[in-house]
């Protein structure tokens, strides 16, 4: 028999049992959109956080208090981390811009309308080296921070909760932090809800002004720098180490008490996260495909025995033990490779109707993954079509032809 004859032949036979050809790809097609879905949601999370994380700055260094404790038990982040620290910080050749943090949950008030948003007191650099832009009126200046002005820049959740839908007119007005009067400078441009912190809902403040009116704290809750290349942020570790470790006259012998780490770190463990995460939701979509593969299998068992005296008259006419084995071992990669296209079409689909029914849920479905799935299900069919085929081809011809 020659290849393409052997071809029809397969595809004959399953046309001739539909629902039993349907029924023994289903489960193909239900491990195939199972993968191409999770691996979709897997790919489209890590797509999310990248850029979510990428919207706060991508060369950027933080350096934020050690914790303390003792025995194993943390009782909370130490208070050693100076405005002196930052200055010094500055200092540091590759470093472009240094901000000052600190951070407080404070009660904010506008006329009838109250939040609870986060207060940041920043340094005027802080929009620049977090990639933030203001939207409507101005960011506060070196001035503001010296004198320690009660002026406030404003996230647009924060604007709209205490402003209602007038928000984008907050510039000049006043809101009320822990019972004193800020005015409104400066309007930030929105970046979304990042899930473990919002930028959008928080208030702005000099940090000399948070420091002394409202929080009532005289150490820093993060120092973030900013590289004059990206290239450098190694670099910079290196060197805000050693500068901090002298600054706080730790000896070789003592840890270090506070931390440093940039950027690209955090995206690296979250990349590193989103693998492991897609490598286990394929993992599970790919037992329901493994499955379906058995379902093949029982089937082109009965097929086999339903088709004993069909085998037995091929062979009685010349048909060698390889043309019946690849004759059985096409109709199982064909019934897979069926399954799969289908299970791939279904998986596109419902990656686009859910990115497109729910905003705030991202499903990008990438070609490797198609592949992936694709090549399973056909290794599927392989697999668990060898052994039906090989029995099959290994049928006594007189005995099959005496088989009623």
């Amino acid at each position: 028999m020659i290849f393409w004859t052997i071809v029809q032949v397969a595809l004959r036979s399953l046309v001739a049992n539909k629902l039993r050809s349907f029924l023994a790809m289903l489960g193909i097609i239900i491990g195939v959109w199972s993968v191409i879905s999770a691996l979709a949601l897997a790919s489209g999370a890590q797509k999310k956080v990248y850029d979510q994380m990428s919207s706060l700055g991508t060369n950027v260094v933080m350096v934020t208090p050690g914790q303390r404790g003792s025995g194993g038990v943390i009782s909370g982040n130490q208070k050693n981390l100076k405005v002196e620290d930052a200055q010094a910080l500055l200092k540091i050749p590759e470093v472009a811009r240094a901000t000052p943090l600190v951070r407080g949950n404070v009660q904010a008030k506008h006329g009838n309308r109250n939040s609870r948003p986060t207060l940041l007191g920043a340094g005027p650099t802080y929009c620049a080296i977090r990639s933030y832009q203001i939207q409507y009126g101005r960011n506060f200046s070196d001035a503001d921070c010296e004198g320690a002005a009660r002026v406030a820049v404003l996230g647009p959740t924060t604007a709209q909760k205490l402003f209602g839908e007038a928000a984008a007119e907050v510039v000049g007005q006043s809101v009320e932090v822990q019972g004193v009067q800020y005015k409104v400078i400066g309007l930030l441009v929105g970046k979304g809800d990042q899930g473990f912190f919002n930028p959008d809902d928080q208030i702005i403040i000099p940090y000399t002004t948070a420091m002394r009116q409202v929080l009532g704290m005289d150490y820093l809750s993060e120092v973030d720098l900013s590289a004059k290349d990206e290239a450098q942020l190694t670099t910079i570790q290196t060197k805000a180490t050693l500068l901090l470790r002298k600054r706080h006259r730790l000896a070789d012998d003592i840890e270090n008490d506070f931390n440093v780490r940039n950027q690209a770190d955090v995206l690296s463990a979250t990349a590193t996260i989103n693998t492991v995460l897609s490598l286990l939701l394929g993992g599970i979509a790919g037992i329901s495909l493994f499955v379906g593969g058995i379902g093949v299998m029982n089937v082109m068992l009965v097929t086999v025995t339903e088709r004993t005296r069909e085998i037995g008259v091929r062979k009685a006419i010349g048909a060698r033990r390889r043309d019946i084995l690849r004759q059985f071992l096409i109709e199982s990669v064909i019934m897979s490779a069926t399954g799969g296209l289908i299970g791939v079409a279904l998986g596109i689909f419902t990656a686009k109707l859910i990115s497109s029914l729910q905003s705030s849920i991202t499903l990008v479905v990438k070609s490797p993954s198609i592949f992936v799935a694709l090549g399973f299900a056909a290794a599927v069919g392989i697999f668990f079509g060898y052994y039906p085929a090989r029995r099959a081809a290994r049928l006594d011809p007189i005995e099959a032809l005496r088989y009623e």
